[in-house]
């Protein structure tokens, strides 16, 4: 018998590019940048998975959703390892997904704001992070206010447009 030939790293980054984040399906989890690597040891598939948090409730879902797509593709052997150093940002969400983002009504995070992991850094951004200007996702006026620190998940706030007003969510930065 014929050993089964293994997909490429690139055939398989594709796969994954088709999988819905859980809480917010119109991205993905490599929009998201929580896939950090695919791999082959052996005849076994590895893929690494950064979450967006370590007490992040979709995590489970997340490692499902993983391996039924990969199954569903074939794949035998498969070993996902979690990873949390260096943890999860997000600077790491592709300039795709945050078009998605905008488009399906979330104020992506605002780049260069997310913890950079040193306290100094981290308290700097904090101060800033009162002052930050969130455009509506909708009209893209900059005319907004936030209406809660919690949104409909734990990583999004709640803001309302005074331009058009329409509430929407903002991708906190981490």
């Amino acid at each position: 018998m014929a050993a089964a030939i293994q997909p490429g790293t690139d055939q398989v980054w594709d796969w994954l590019s088709q999988v819905p984040d859980p809480e917010i399906p119109v991205i993905s989890l490599t929009d998201l940048g929580i896939i950090r690597d695919v791999a082959w040891a052996d005849d076994t598939l590895v893929v690494t998975v950064t979450p967006t948090y370590s007490g992040c409730p979709a995590t489970g879902i997340i490692n499902l959703d993983i391996e039924t797509a990969l199954r569903g593709h074939g794949i035998d052997k498969l070993r996902l390892e979690r990873q949390l150093s260096p943890a999860w940002t997000t600077d790491w969400i592709t300039e795709g997904g945050r078009e998605k983002l905008r488009a399906y009504g979330i104020s992506p995070p605002i780049d260069g704001t997310a913890a950079d992991g040193r306290l100094a850094g981290r308290i700097a951004r904090l101060a800033e992070s009162s002052n930050l200007t969130i455009a509506c996702p909708r009209c893209n006026s900059t005319q907004t206010e936030k209406l809660s620190q919690f949104g409909s998940t734990p990583c999004k706030a709640s803001y309302r447009c005074k331009d058009c007003l329409e509430p929407f969510d903002y991708f906190k930065c981490i």
